[in-house]
């Protein structure tokens, strides 16, 4: 995985200067984060496609694993299409999905010599696939990201037990706003997880990499156990895909 930078501002709430005004009563740790949310969400709606490099970082059954992908999506009608460069056994292994298409069934074309026979179709939840993923590819991409923090995000200000930590980094000779969350309490299991970092470019706003962390298992652990990690690096927006990206 890439570097990250150095922290360089942290509490999202800040002692009160002398004399400044009293926050609202109903304020809350994430009104910060949610507004910058907001803004990724405003920036997003002007996205038709992309192109990056998915670098992801998962526990699967107690196992790490490490799997880096070109990926394009285009965004109506949600489309993807993923090419591994790693790890090494599954170098050239291809996914492809179309909502709407191919009966709901992504094309899959494996890596090596069963790569051979081409491309078939499988459920986005197959067995095969979610042996190395705790995710299907139709929760794939930064859209899909949005909609998950817009969705717990919005728990997490009306439950008002979440710890916020907002400042600025560089991660991947990119400048971003990093937010962290931690979740001390997890009250009729609502969060997904313990700690989660979101870390939103300066320049388009929108979420490069997202982490989430278990709950800890070794007493003073403070960070938790890690859980996943997705980062898209090489972000190119608006590149005008063709629709031979999706035709597998």
């Amino acid at each position: 995985m890439l570097g990250l930078g150095g922290l360089l501002a942290s509490a999202v709430q800040a002692p009160s200067a002398v004399g400044a005004a009293d926050p609202p009563a109903d304020a809350s740790p994430m009104d910060e984060p949610l507004r910058l949310l907001a803004e990724a969400n405003s920036s997003f709606a002007n996205v038709t496609d992309y192109t990056c490099t998915l670098i992801k970082k998962e526990s699967i059954n107690g196992v790490m694993m490490d799997q880096v992908m070109d990926m394009s999506v285009r965004n109506d009608p949600f489309s993807v299409y993923l090419r591994w460069l790693g790890p090494r056994d599954k170098v050239g292994q291809e996914a492809c999905y179309v909502a709407g298409r191919n009966d709901g069934k992504m094309r899959v074309k494996s890596s090596g010599l069963i790569g051979v026979v081409g491309f078939v179709s499988i459920e986005p939840t197959d067995p095969r696939a979610m042996k190395t993923s705790r995710h299907a590819i139709t929760e794939a991409g930064i859209g899909n990201l949005l909609q998950r923090l817009s969705t717990r995000w919005e728990i997490e200000r009306k439950l008002n037990v979440t710890q916020v930590k907002i400042g600025e980094y560089e991660y991947n000779k990119r400048r971003c706003v990093r937010v962290e969350t931690t979740h001390t309490a997890n009250p009729d299991n609502q969060f997904f997880c313990y700690r989660a970092v979101i870390y939103f470019d300066k320049e388009t706003h929108l979420p490069i990499r997202a982490e989430a962390y278990d709950w800890p298992t070794t007493p003073g652990d403070a960070k938790g156990t890690p859980m996943e990690t997705a980062s898209y690096t090489n972000l190119q927006l608006n590149v005008g895909l063709p629709d031979d990206t999706f035709n597998k």
